[in-house]
Order: C-alpha cells, then structure tokens, then sequence
C-alpha cells in the first residue's frame, strides 16, 4: 500500500479525507489477505492421502467411488449461495470424494458446471435421478419417453455430455418393467450415462428388473440408493442381503435437524412433522445417548453415525447432505473413526450401539437358528 501524498497544507476537511482514504485501502489489502488465507485452508486435504484414497467398487461393476459422497438435496440452490455450493464441491473433492449426487428437480445446475471446469470430468462421478418432473402425467414416472426426456433434460441444465449413473428413483407401478429397463439400456447405449440404479425400490423389484434384463440380453441395474441409518436397517441389513454381491448400495444419510436445517425450510414441513412425531422424540433420545458413546470414542455424533453405515458389508458408499464447510470437514472425519472402531461385526462398539437402539434386525436364519 503507497503511503497518502503529505497533507500539511490542506485543510482539517481535507486531512480528514486523505487519512479515512488510506485507512480504507489498508483495510481492503488486509481484507484480500484473509480471504486468500481462508481459501488456502478451504482447498487444504483433511484427510491423508490413504483416506482420501479409500474406494470401493460400486456393485459388481468396474466403477469405482470414494466411500462417502456429496448429495444435493435441498441444500445446493435453495438453502446455500451458488459460492457455497462450489466450495463444498471444491473441498469434497480435494479430499478424495468423488461422487456427486444430483436429480432432474435438484438446483445444483451452475455449482456443477463450473467444478466441471475446474477438474477433468473423467475424475469424479456424477449421478443423476429420474422420476419426478413437471406437473404433466408424462412429465414423471418411469415410462420410456420421460426417462428418456428426464435424462436429457438434465444433461441440459448440467451442460454435460453424460452422467456416470442414472438412478430410477422409485418404482413406477404404471410402467412394464421390460420398459424400464429397455429404456435405462437405450440410455447407456446412446452414451447418456455409463450405469443405471434404482432408488428406493424393493427386493422383489430390483430381482424382476434383473430376471427381465437377463431374459432380453439388456443392462441390469448396478447399484441401490436406499434410506439407511439408526432407524431405518431392515431393508440394508435383511431384505438385500442376498443382492450384495450383485448390486451395490449409496445409503442416504441424515444429521440431525436443527433450526437452519432442510426441516425447518419452506415446503418440508413432512419432515420437521416426523423429527416431532412420537417416533421422533424417541429417537431423538437416542442420539442423546449416542452422543455420549461418540464422546468416549472421541469423535463426534455425526461421524460415528456416518462409520456406522459404512460398517455394512453391502454399503459401497454414503451420501452426505450439508450445509456448511464446517459441517462437511466434520463429516469427511468420519473415515478416521471407520479405520480403528469396525474391524469386524462383532466389534464391542457395534454390539454397544445396537443394544442402545433396541432394533437389530434377523435374518430368518438367525431367527431359526
């Protein structure tokens, strides 16, 4: 900063204003200094380099994901600024994520775009979902013209040649699931996307869109995005564990709803109504309890829950959905907790915590057994 010219032969008026001047750039400079510190710490790895590294396959496929992925429901477009949004992205990925989840309704369009620019597309995954369009009854579902539209549509606001998965997000009981999958192959084949999932679908559902891809010489589904976390096991832990060596899953995963969450936000008013049913005051108590066991362990509520999901020997990868950069590093953490608490189902701490919840699903082995 150039020092102001000398001002003895000024007026009071005018000293005034050459010292308030100066004061300002001063200011400014130091101001352009901590913001370049700050982004210094922003883009710093959390993790070393064998965590940022840890990758699995996803499915039975080739595909390979970090272990904890970035999800964008809600947060990216409605809740937090377009510059949030690709910080997240920009610090997710320094730290070894890369997989990033998105859907035809998500508003995460310009934060994608521009970490395109920043990293080469063909070192991160992008996912997509398709189901829930416009208003039309052929603006939604699984028919062969929305997946197909759905899909375009969304490549069209993402400025992207192709998605890596493109999940069908649900089952649509009102199309042929020859259609479906048809159409998931029309997809992949025209090189709109690599893999095709399901979301939220049942067994039974993902086992006939198998049988009907291996009848007609199609494309199976490779992975499940399922819900799973302390309340919500039996799907995960029971009902596919006979598919975990065929299809993989990407749990969804939710911390805790305070005041600035996806909760208390305009049109999910569902969600803070299940966080303050019955149901969700006692569970609410649990996680108190499960804090306290996070707290022994010397890891956070939010970290301890994340490994526990990852502990699952069908889960290829969990979604985090966040706000905040503070919020996300704290996630990130969690990989520390997963390499010295699950090193086998039979850990004290995995038979502490299942006590605690009280709702350990059995298989009907265990329960002849």
């Amino acid at each position: 900063v150039h020092p102001p010219p000398p001002i003895n032969n000024v007026s009071s008026r005018a000293k005034c204003n050459h010292l308030f001047k100066a004061h300002n750039s001063c200011e400014r400079e130091r101001e352009r200094e901590r913001e370049k510190q700050a982004n210094k710490q922003r883009t710093a790895p959390l993790l070393k380099a064998a965590e940022r590294h840890l990758c699995v396959n996803m499915g039975k496929s080739g595909l390979r994901v970090s272990c904890l992925g970035l999800g964008t429901w809600v947060t990216f477009g409605s809740q937090i600024s377009d510059e949030m949004a690709e910080n997240l992205m920009a610090i997710a990925y320094e730290n070894g994520v890369n997989l990033f989840d998105t859907a035809e309704v998500y508003k995460v369009y310009i934060s994608l775009v521009t970490h395109c620019v920043l990293f080469r597309r063909s070192s991160f995954v992008i996912t997509t979902k398709i189901y829930w369009g416009g208003q039309a009854e052929t603006e939604r579902g699984l028919s062969r013209k929305h997946i197909i539209e759905g899909l375009r549509g969304s490549l069209s606001r993402l400025q992207l040649d192709y998605v890596d998965i493109v999940f069908a997000n649900r089952n649509d009981v009102n199309s042929p699931m020859e259609e479906i999958v048809r159409a998931m192959t029309f997809v992949i084949n025209q090189g709109m996307a690599m893999y095709w999932g399901t979301s939220r679908w049942s067994a039974m559902e993902i086992m006939e869109a198998y049988s009907v891809a291996r009848q007609f010489n199609l494309i199976p589904p490779v992975c499940e995005q399922a819900e799973y976390h302390y309340f919500q096991r039996d799907k995960v832990e029971v009902q596919l564990p006979e598919l975990y060596h065929k299809i993989g899953q990407t749990p969804s995963y939710s911390d805790g709803v305070p005041e600035c969450s996806r909760a208390a936000m305009k049109g999910y008013q569902w969600l803070k109504e299940r966080v303050n049913s019955e149901d969700g005051r006692r569970q609410l108590v649990k996680i108190k309890e499960l804090h306290l066991v996070a707290d022994r362990l010397g890891c956070t509520a939010a970290q301890l829950a994340i490994a526990w999901c990852l502990r699952s020997e069908g889960v290829s990868s969990v979604l985090l959905g966040v706000s905040t950069t503070e919020q996300l590093l704290e996630n990130l953490g969690a990989l520390r907790v997963l390499s010295f608490l699950f090193f086998s189902s039979s850990s004290y701490i995995n038979i502490s915590i299942d006590a605690l919840l009280g709702n350990k699903p059995h298989s009907k082995k265990e329960l002849r057994s």
